[in-house]
């Protein structure tokens, strides 16, 4: 049958190849040999490489594919991870052919991230297609769709959100905000669709809760990935004598915004935002950004110990930086839920991921049992030019997010509302 799969499937070759000396002599050493030995799983990843979100798209499925490298070598349940990307060309729609073509080819796993509507289109359509063909059933793992509303009101039980939410990163977001007396009006500028929407939602209701003297002197939502010129918008910034900006803009939504405000001289407003790190916004950064924009993440650009040591090797293969660290969590996750369950079973391995507790590259985590949302460590990092201490530069800028702050778990996990429908 024709498959979307032809023009751009791409699959990941098994082994250390290309690999740093170090790290691919640890890999080698620790070869898994868990129970499932050699049974491959396939993963199905579904999000854009083409259009203005093309580069983080791009980025992301080489993440995915450099890290089956490694867990390929050193996952508990002794599986192969087999990895294939698809374009959905940030469409609901694409993403549901997408879905039902891989579906069709056997697929029991499905990856996504970029875009909330590809992701409600993803749990939709997975939980559809287990109630009507049990024994082939699939399973959902959301590295980065980030609507509060996946793990609350829309709560899937095929679905597993390894990134923290948009709550989330807010409340710890303005637990530091709070903190900062110098921060009196705020401007909220955000991409029109879920995310960006809650974005809105969760700054004013934190701030309020927070501190109640912060002005909202602006609050813009403009279309997901067509706006090229953010011109006008910065003029409002400026205008409206906002002395801070929280965005949760991603790809070129943000590196171009960042982009206009340096353009306009915009030197004298902060920047909070969810996604400094990603593709493109490094660069547009720059050395005039220095000290003056933050991000909120589960990751910074110099992490310690294994992660950093991977991140550096991605760097040396492809002159890109390895940002998004929830694909570290999909597979340490998978790996120890289909060794407790000892299968790759979806149904059998949805059951061992409930509550899970395992350690990561930012500490311990739990994929908490009532609503699927991992519970994590997040950083609250600075722009600042490179040193000692922070050697390596994100897109070779001569600067790197630095943490300021450090926040355990608990600080930033938030309630759920999620009345989770079990099978059976």
């Amino acid at each position: 049958m024709a498959s979307v799969f032809k023009h751009i499937a791409l699959t990941v070759a098994i082994g250390c190849a290309g690999l740093g000396q170090a790290w691919a002599q640890t890999a080698a050493q620790s070869m898994a040999t868990g129970p499932l030995k050699g049974e491959v799983v396939k993963i199905a990843w579904i999000d854009p490489l083409s259009g203005l979100m093309a580069g983080v798209g791009q980025n992301q499925l080489k993440s995915f594919q450099f890290l089956a490298e490694y867990f390929n070598r050193r996952n508990p349940a002794g599986v192969t991870f087999e990895i294939t990307g698809i374009d959905n060309k940030l469409s609901p729609q694409e993403t549901l052919n997408a879905l039902k073509s891989v579906i069709d080819q056997g697929v029991r796993y499905v990856v996504q991230g970029d875009g909330s509507g590809a992701a409600a289109a993803i749990i939709d359509g997975v939980a559809k297609h287990n109630e009507r063909n049990p024994g082939k059933e699939v399973l959902f793992v959301n590295y980065a769709a980030m609507d509060p509303d996946f793990t609350n009101s829309k709560c899937s039980y095929w679905h597993f959100r390894v990134d923290a939410d948009t709550s989330m990163k807010m409340e710890a977001l303005t637990t530091y905000i709070k903190d900062q007396p110098d921060i009196k009006k705020v401007f909220l500028i955000n991409q029109n669709y879920a995310h960006g929407v809650q974005v809105v939602k969760f700054a004013r209701e934190n701030l309020a809760r927070k501190r109640p003297d912060i002005q909202i002197v602006g609050d813009d939502l403009h279309p997901l990935a067509q706006v090229r010129d953010f011109a006008p918008y910065v003029a409002k910034i400026k205008a409206s004598g906002a002395d801070t900006v929280i965005t949760g803009n991603w790809g070129s939504d943000l590196a171009l915004l960042i982009r206009a405000a340096n353009d306009a001289g915009l030197n004298n407003v902060k920047f909070y935002t969810y996604y400094g790190g990603i593709t493109g916004a490094p660069t547009a950064l720059g050395a005039n950004a220095a000290g003056r924009v933050y991000q909120i993440a589960y990751n910074a650009t110099n992490m310690p110990g294994e992660i950093g040591t991977l991140m550096g090797d991605f760097k040396k293969r492809f002159n890109e930086d390895m940002y998004t660290g929830a694909v570290y969590h999909t597979y340490a996750m998978l790996g120890e839920a289909m060794a407790k369950a000892r299968s790759s079973d979806p149904v059998k391995v949805a059951a061992a991921l409930e509550g899970l507790k395992f350690k990561s590259f930012n500490g311990d985590v739990e994929m908490r049992r009532t609503d699927h949302q991992l519970q994590q460590t997040l950083y609250l990092s600075v722009w600042q030019k490179t040193d000692a201490k922070n050697p390596m530069q994100a897109e070779n800028t001569g600067h790197a997010f630095v943490p300021v702050k450090v926040y355990e778990p608990y600080v930033a996990s938030t309630p759920t509302s999620c009345q989770m429908k079990r099978p059976g």
